[in-house]
């Protein structure tokens, strides 16, 4: 992967998932926010992926990963993007 992908990817799983939310302090935090402020933003991001998504579903059908470990590893649970997005650290 490319360092500007990787960079991007990872600001996205922050930034969208909480994932290494309590890697940066409560006062980095508030700093960047404070800046750039997170009004409602679970509930807008989630009414964005749905609004780009919901005229071309076809394109929703499932991640090819996800599918063939549901297939074939018996127990498997894919995990919930929308779950994901509410319940991380992120209190907006």
């Amino acid at each position: 992967m490319e360092p500007e992908v990787a960079l991007v990817t990872a600001g996205v799983e922050y930034d969208v998932l909480g994932i290494g939310y309590d890697d940066i302090s409560a006062d980095d935090r508030a700093a960047v926010t404070a800046l750039h402020p997170r009004p409602d933003f679970k509930k807008r991001i989630l009414a964005a992926f749905t609004e780009g998504i919901a005229p071309k579903p076809d394109t929703a059908f499932g991640n090819v990963k996800a599918d063939v470990l549901e297939h074939f590893v018996p127990g498997y649970e894919r995990g919930d993007f929308v779950e994901t997005i509410q319940n991380s650290a992120w209190p907006e």
